[in-house]
């Protein structure tokens, strides 16, 4: 038997290990482009050459959709948090019966195709007057963004004790001043990282703003995608690279807030 789980446990972790190849296998070949001499997409690479990073840095081609993911990221996260956090608190709160097909619903924007969403937004928003507009996209991503905050507020107010937010209410707290002194603090670092889920999936998304974005509201993948089709070059490669740093940054953020939770619950 013994011999057994050994055996399923090297199969299991050869598959793993295979996976994670085919994963970053493709991103390991398509960085070092981002440093080619050449002017096109190809190996092997004429030479070492930073001025495509520089290109997207600098020029006017690039710089500004930088500037606006950044921009629309940050405020979709932000309007994430505060949705999904008010949200899981309301779960929390919610008796079971109710809590799972409402919890249903706050995760509809995962389930349903991205196309759909962007389709069904986008003749909403030509109704309002919010397509072409920064608003506009800002609330489609952070619709999108609610639902990771929304699981990652919930999973640790799992091991929050209520009774605290009670005993600062019996000493004379508002409920603001002992939630802003009591339960944010505890949970803070869930908060923080459905906010890097949210800022991520904002920063990623591009079908969204294929239908909503105008020329002023163009995007880092957006501006990627239409390179792609009008003109490849080592450019976009720089721009993967960009973005993958990003991702490594926000998902190392999300693995030191873990860790940091995981040694406050131990203590």
């Amino acid at each position: 038997m013994r011999a057994i789980e050994i055996l399923w446990a090297g199969v299991f972790r050869l598959f793993c290990g295979a996976t994670l190849v085919f994963l970053v296998l493709p991103l390991l070949v398509v960085a070092p482009l981002a440093f080619n001499d050449s002017d096109f997409l190809t190996y092997p690479m004429r030479g070492f050459s930073l001025r495509w990073i520089e290109e997207i840095l600098l020029s006017d081609q690039w710089l500004p959709p930088i500037r606006n993911s950044l921009f629309i990221s940050t405020c979709a996260a932000l309007i994430a948090t505060v949705l999904g956090t008010a949200a899981a608190l309301g779960l929390s709160k919610t008796r079971a019966f109710w809590r799972a097909p409402q919890m249903g619903l706050f995760l509809m924007p995962v389930v349903m195709p991205i196309a759909v969403l962007a389709v069904g937004t986008y003749l909403a928003f030509v109704r309002w007057g919010l397509q072409g507009t920064f608003a506009g996209l800002i609330l489609v991503h952070a619709g999108l963004g609610v639902p990771f905050v929304v699981t990652t507020v919930a999973a640790t107010l799992r091991g929050y004790d209520e009774r605290l937010f009670r005993a600062a209410l019996s000493l004379g707290a508002p409920p603001l001043t002992a939630f802003r002194r009591v339960t944010l603090p505890l949970i803070l670092p869930g908060v923080l990282a459905g906010t890097v889920f949210a800022f991520s999936i904002s920063f990623d998304e591009v079908i969204t703003s294929l239908f909503l974005a105008g020329p002023s509201q163009r995007t880092l993948p957006l501006q990627m995608f239409s390179g792609m089709r009008e003109n490849v070059s080592p450019a976009i490669a720089a721009a993967a690279l960009f973005m993958m740093v990003t991702a490594v940054l926000l998902l190392s953020t999300v693995e030191w807030l873990r860790r940091r939770s995981a040694r406050r619950q131990g203590a």
